[in-house]
């Protein structure tokens, strides 16, 4: 379910490079498993080349470097390297600003 919410997510980002294909966003809470994590950005990243993540929290933080990792071994093993670029990003959530934690997935 999270892999399906993800690909429908693509939502112009503010900042994006014009040109270049929207992206996913995969949102990771701090109760989200890594490894369903780490299985949608290899699903997004082996089908559309790219991905975002984001998450809010020292947890949440957690499970989506813990995602990024295990991600990049599952597609190593297709012969795809990949980098992550993090970065920080504000959104609204319940009218209230936040900052975020913003991991671009893209392949070497």
């Amino acid at each position: 379910m999270l892999y399906m919410e993800a690909l429908n997510n693509t939502n112009h980002q503010p900042g994006a490079v014009p040109g270049r294909e929207q992206t996913s966003v995969i949102k990771v809470s701090a109760q989200s498993r890594s490894t369903a994590v780490a299985g949608a950005i290899a699903g997004i990243i082996r089908e559309r080349g790219r991905v975002d993540v984001q998450a809010i929290g020292a947890g949440a933080v957690n499970q989506a470097m813990k995602a990024a990792a295990i991600a990049r071994g599952y597609l190593q093993l297709d012969g795809i390297d990949v980098v992550v670029i993090p970065s920080f990003s504000d959104v609204v959530i319940d009218g209230a600003e936040r900052t975020a934690i913003r991991l671009s997935i893209e392949p070497r």
